[in-house]
């Protein structure tokens, strides 16, 4: 799909709307029959005017009406839309639900092109209007049939979308656009890996995808097979790819946009390309969606393609370690000890608890690159869907000054991309859970609080930096008749960066 940014001759551009040229004009009107300045403008002979009054179309939020022909409007179609009740305040809410009715609806029209009247947003600003569109217009025309031997019929009849803004924002419009194309783009990445069956999406594909990431946009890229993972000691990492024949493999993607000297973000993301639970197998029902146990490693990938796009002027480096959990006679059993590469010793009272182990290694592993701030991403736990839903990223971090500003980072990357977190707490209390008569460790610590837990399992690994964890089983895919990769936490991610940026 083309996206661009289009003015118009007048310095606002909710003047001269009705010379616009396009298959379909998208706009908004209100509750009690009140136009939007946008609508205003198209208001000839009072055509809008008589479809509110009529009732054809409320204004409520979601409600949509498709006009044709309207008199000395050059547009041949102007689809309106609601936005509630208050022009002087339109919700995110109610933009959200315009610009993702509109996408959906436009589709099955014969528009190929539209162009869109963004209204200004209460507490929000161009750049996150334009995001929202670029990203309402992507997830509409989004295909999830690359196996099927007959694809699924979808309209896609939209090929353009211009977004009509004033004339003085042009620049800062343009640059939202082409971060907001770059965002979707990384998006997309991650979900086509998430919905990838694991016959195709193994760890050696996401060890390619990074080889391509890399070679498009000018990163370095290193993949340590398995004996360079023997020799790094890697024990913990290598007990749970213990029952595969699939090869483990350890990814290390960089995308060193800022200053040399400057310490880099590290982001981390687990790769479990399958997770059978190994011995403590898990239950039938449900399991195929344990191809989704790379969301971590999937995101971290879509938001590592989304900043080379972007070429931001950061240093950023991607650790993935990927494997399978699977179940055989030379599988990790319950009851093992495990030597980390830290030297810690562990004992795996659950083989089901697998995404810690290979994660424990890999925050060990990032220690040299002596950096700024290190964020996990993993699909950690069930707990968390238990506590959060399937709205809301689990964040952890340590509780101190640093760690704090850190959290507020992340929550606030959260809300400007509509990708929001929560902050969990950890700390000594949690840690009394993982205690082993065995061992230094265990590596689960019963059925209460088992996402901090799992936080304060990671925790006792990243005493050497500034740390954050981010725990997204809720957020990384839906299932039922929707199922699928949903993209996040890419927005938040990147966003994140974007910030550490400036």
């Amino acid at each position: 799909m083309d996206f661009s940014i289009k003015t118009l001759a007048a310095k606002s551009a909710t003047d001269n709307l009705s010379t616009v040229k396009t298959g379909c004009l998208v706009v908004g009107v209100f509750e009690n029959k009140k136009l939007s300045a946008q609508a205003t403008q198209l208001n000839k002979k009072t055509a809008i005017d008589a479809a509110l009054k009529s009732g054809d179309i409320t204004g409520k939020i979601g409600s949509s009406l498709l006009l044709r022909n309207l008199v000395d409007v050059a547009a041949e179609r102007v689809l309106l839309v609601g936005l509630g009740d208050d022009p002087a305040k339109v919700s995110e809410k109610a933009y959200n639900a315009a610009v993702q009715g509109a996408a959906r609806s436009l589709n099955n029209l014969g528009a190929a092109d539209v162009s869109i009247a963004l209204p200004n947003v209460d507490g929000r600003d161009l750049a996150w209007t334009i995001r929202q569109a670029v990203i309402a217009f992507n997830e509409a025309v989004f295909r999830t049939d690359a196996h099927k031997s007959k694809k699924d019929t979808i309209s896609a009849n939209v090929k353009k979308v211009a977004l009509i803004v004033a004339t003085d924002e042009a620049n800062a419009a343009k640059l939202a656009l082409a971060q907001s194309i770059a965002l979707v783009n990384g998006m997309e990445l991650t979900k086509e890996l998430g919905n990838m069956p694991a016959n195709f999406c193994t760890p050696t594909h996401l060890a390619n995808t990074a080889k391509k990431i890399a070679a498009d946009f000018k990163m370095g890229v290193e993949v340590l097979e398995r004996k360079q993972i023997q020799a790094l000691k890697m024990n913990s990492f290598l007990s749970v790819s213990a029952g595969t024949i699939e090869p483990p493999k350890f990814i290390v993607l960089k995308h060193m946009g800022g200053k040399a000297k400057d310490a880099p973000v590290v982001l981390v993301g687990k790769g479990i390309t399958f997770d059978s639970g190994g011995i403590s197998l898990k239950p039938g029902a449900g399991m195929d969606e344990m191809k989704y146990d790379m969301g971590g490693a999937g995101s971290v990938l879509g938001t590592m393609r989304a900043i080379g796009e972007m070429k931001l002027k950061l240093n950023v480096i991607a650790v993935i370690p990927t494997c399978e959990n699977m179940p055989s006679g030379s599988a990790t059993r319950p009851g093992d000890i495990i030597t980390s590469m830290s030297g810690q010793t562990i004992e795996v009272l659950n083989t089901d608890a697998e995404g810690r182990l290979i994660l424990c290694d890999a925050l060990t592993y990032v220690e040299r690159f002596k950096p700024a701030a290190v964020i996990d991403v993993a699909t950690l736990t069930g707990a968390i869907i238990t506590s959060l839903g399937h709205h809301t990223t689990g964040l952890f971090t340590r509780h101190d000054d640093t760690h704090d500003k850190l959290a507020e980072e992340l929550l606030t990357a959260g809300k400007q991309a509509n990708d929001v977190a929560w902050r969990l707490p950890i700390g000594e209390l949690y840690n009394e859970q993982l205690k082993s008569n065995f061992a230094d460790i265990a590596n689960i610590g019963g059925p209460a609080a088992g996402s901090i837990t799992a936080a304060c399992f990671l925790e006792r690994f990243t005493k050497k930096y500034t740390w954050a964890h981010l725990d997204i089983a809720g957020v990384s895919w839906k299932s039922g008749a929707a199922k699928g990769s949903t993209g996040r936490p890419v927005p938040m991610l990147t966003t994140f960066l974007m910030n550490r940026a400036g």
